[in-house]
């Protein structure tokens, strides 16, 4: 299961965490497919993207979170790891 795949699968903590686990070993095992490694291009994709969320929200037709879950956390996460 690809890792897009598995946002949509997180609902809890326990989902979160393991969420958290694969993105770790994406980055380890698949580093020249991210678009932001370092701490600091991570980060400023993090900000960049949660400035933006709302579009990406109204875009894919979905409802923009009024207060983040599980899953809008994971969703920040991965948006992080490629968002420019």
């Amino acid at each position: 299961m690809e890792l897009y795949e598995k946002v949509e699968n997180v609902n809890s903590r326990e989902d979160l965490i393991e969420f958290i686990n694969h993105l770790r070993m994406d980055l380890q095992t698949n580093k020249d497919e991210w678009e932001n490694i370092t701490l600091e291009d991570f980060l400023e994709a993090m900000e960049a993207w949660v400035n933006d969320m709302e579009g990406y929200y109204s875009n894919s037709n979905q409802s923009v979170p009024k207060q983040p879950s599980w899953k809008t956390i994971a969703d920040i996460l991965y948006a992080s790891s490629m968002y420019e």
